[in-house]
């Protein structure tokens, strides 16, 4: 079960640019910087983290309607789009070669992530081909919960679907929300660290790498990964 953004490609940076691009194109005085924006992902969800950030504002905040943000989301969304589509954020090292392992070895794959569909389908069309979704049997994003990650709906979802018991399926995830909600669920985590969350705390895990390239060739049939 794959999380997506910063698990399957380092996609953050293009969700960065891609607000930063929103803001500017509706008028708005905010920049996240790097800092700022690795903050901002300990709360999940696009349109979350605008709220939360504009709630942080002093008092004499112009006011943000929620279809105003909807507004602000769709448009980041499709600049996102458009970034990923032009090839420039790959997937990370090892995970297309473990998704081919995977179904060479019979096992199914699930996606489990707070972001979109769109943003889902605009990252792995590119890099996985048009019929990018023919390897997973179930995709659970973050419109089809009603609470994302740290809460496990996702991945109870997921599970249904799947039908199958959480111990015997595995979650690869790279934040501590990610983990606490597959833990939650009852699933092991395998976490691979990526840029902006790779010094949380992971304890709990049932693995940490840097990347999916190191694999051992009998993972998928260790009990204790």
């Amino acid at each position: 079960m794959f999380d997506v953004d910063g698990t399957m490609a380092e996609t953050e940076e293009f969700h960065r640019r891609a607000f930063n691009e929103a803001f500017s194109h509706f008028d708005l005085p905010w920049s996240w910087d790097v800092a700022t924006y690795g903050k901002l992902l300990r709360i999940a969800g696009g349109r979350e983290r605008i709220r939360y950030f504009w709630e942080s504002l002093s008092e004499d905040r112009f006011d943000l309607s929620d279809s105003r943000i909807n507004e602000l989301h769709r448009f980041k969304t499709r600049r996102y789009a458009e970034l990923v589509g032009s090839g420039a954020c790959g997937l990370r090292p090892g995970v297309a070669d473990l998704i081919v392992r995977a179904r060479d070895g019979r096992l199914r794959l699930a996606i489990v992530t707070t972001t979109s569909r769109d943003n889902i389908g605009a990252l792995l069309s590119q890099n996985l081909g048009p019929d990018w979704n023919r390897n997973f049997d179930v995709i659970v994003s973050g419109e089809d919960v009603p609470n994302k990650k740290p809460a496990p709906d996702a991945y109870h979802t997921a599970l249904d679907v799947l039908g199958l018991p959480a111990v015997s399926c595995l979650a690869i995830e790279d934040s501590r929300n990610g983990l606490v909600a597959a833990a939650s669920a009852g699933a092991p985590v395998l976490i691979t660290r990526s840029l902006y969350f790779r010094d949380e705390d992971f304890t709990g895990a049932s693995s940490v790498t840097d990347d999916l390239t190191d694999l051992p060739d009998n993972f998928w049939f260790d009990p204790d990964l």
